[in-house]
């Protein structure tokens, strides 16, 4: 089942790396007691993921912040070192890079994207998602192929 506008986040572990090395951090962590922006993308390094997605939310970041959001996260089924190296070539510093390497948030959240035809797996729909303290407020989830209502200009508008 997909998570809905009101739905509590599943718990879930995630990783990121940090200056001493990967570090495990658990959407508990991620979103208890903050306004979080986290935004999904089918796959690091890839067209559009980097030539218009994280860099929207890379351009928006101080604005982002203005409106009250704590923390700015970027998820992909990809591993720590993938999203570490996509972020730094993105100069993506303000943004937590996420890594769902088995997709198990992905699955938590019912919004796997089935890429097995074109060699990539299983992957995530491409989305943005506003939580408050765990809670769903916003949720925006793109068609396939499509990239307009998960940008950080959406995401602004819905703030």
């Amino acid at each position: 089942m997909t998570i809905k506008v009101g739905d509590k986040v599943p718990s879930v572990t995630l990783r990121h790396l940090t200056p001493e090395g990967p570090k495990e951090i658990t959407t508990d962590e991620l979103f208890g007691g903050k306004k979080v922006v986290l935004f999904a993308v089918p796959g690091a390094f890839t067209r559009t993921c980097s030539e218009r997605h994280l860099p929207s939310y890379v351009g928006n970041a101080a604005a982002l912040s203005a409106k009250g959001v704590d923390t700015i996260a970027c998820i992909a089924v990809n591993d720590v070192f993938v999203m570490s190296a996509w972020g730094k070539e993105r100069q993506a510093d303000k943004i937590m890079m996420l890594g769902d390497g088995n997709a198990d948030f992905v699955k938590a959240m019912g919004l796997e994207l089935d890429r097995v035809k074109e060699g990539m797996g299983i992957r995530s729909q491409r989305y943005a998602m506003l939580v408050e303290n765990g809670i769903v407020k916003a949720l925006n989830v793109e068609k396939p192929g499509e990239f307009a209502v998960s940008s950080a200009e959406a995401m602004l508008e819905t703030l």
